[in-house]
């Protein structure tokens, strides 16, 4: 059986990163099995999560490696990475400190579609961005 040999290898060798080198992380609370976020993860920044037990991200924007909570301080604590059986996708397990969202809330996935096909919030404000990141021009 393949699944058996992949076993072998070590974790990082499994990931199968894209062409760009980046492989999409989904981001659950461990507590709660919330979904909190999507992010992208290279291998850098694969192998900094594993290190020190706190999520670190890839920003496709900035292109740089982008520690989850340095700026906020909300912070990730990772428990447990766990890979999907094709090897191209990551699922963290973390301990969230304040809200996972830059626009202030717990999830991301903060807004749910309504029976008439308008949006209603469904999540809590965890701080004001403008007090954590500054007013954007």
């Amino acid at each position: 059986m393949s699944g058996n040999q992949d076993i072998q290898k070590s974790f990082v060798e499994a990931v199968k990163f894209d062409e760009k080198g980046l492989v999409p992380a989904i981001v659950q609370d461990q507590e709660t099995g919330k979904v909190l976020m999507m992010a992208w993860m290279n291998r850098e920044s694969l192998q900094m999560t594993l290190e020190k037990k706190r999520a670190c991200y890839w920003s496709r924007s900035r292109k740089e490696l982008w520690l989850k909570g340095e700026s906020s301080g909300n912070m990730q604590e990772v428990h447990d990475i766990l890979i999907d059986c094709d090897g191209d996708t990551l699922l963290l397990k973390v301990s969230q400190t304040g809200g996972a969202c830059h626009v202030g809330y717990h999830s991301c996935f903060f807004r749910k579609a309504t029976e008439n096909l308008s949006m209603e919030i469904c999540d809590t404000l965890m701080f004001n961005p403008e007090e954590v990141y500054g007013k954007k021009s």
